[in-house]
């Protein structure tokens, strides 16, 4: 028998200041990328939502920040397999700027356990999800 693959749609923010870029680190109900790693903030876009309208809820949810300005960047596909799960995702990539605020976790029992500005600098592959490591090429393999 054939193993089912679920596909997801998720909308992520690539958000820097000066040098540092704007994650979220994975809880333990993260359903498609290890817990504990360091990600993009964004997530899975719902039945009838604009891909805007996600990338805003999860940056809100996951962050407490609220979405300035957001240009579509790139595109992605992922397979993974988690708690059983087999995953094909394909992931939006927003370069965006953001309100001024300090970032917190508003939504606490959701996939996002803490959130912070990392200097992107000492980042390394292990620690985070792929489509983190793909959002921190975006940003320091291009002039914009």
């Amino acid at each position: 028998m054939r193993e089912s693959v679920r596909l997801r749609v998720s909308a992520y923010a690539v958000a820097t200041v000066g040098e540092r870029i704007l994650l979220t680190q994975l809880s333990s109900t993260s359903p498609v990328f290890e817990p504990g790693l360091w990600h993009l903030p964004g997530g899975g876009i719902d039945a009838g939502e604009q891909p805007y309208e996600a990338l805003v809820r999860e940056l809100r949810e996951e962050t407490g920040l609220e979405v300035l300005e957001a240009r579509l960047v790139d595109s992605r596909s992922y397979a993974a397999h988690r708690l059983g799960v087999s995953w094909h995702l394909v992931g939006l990539f927003y370069r965006v700027v953001l309100k001024p605020g300090s970032p917190a976790v508003v939504k606490a029992d959701d996939s996002t356990s803490a959130v912070a500005w990392m200097p992107m600098a000492g980042l390394e592959s292990p620690m985070l999800s792929p489509a983190a490591v793909d959002g921190l090429a975006l940003v320091t393999n291009s002039p914009s």
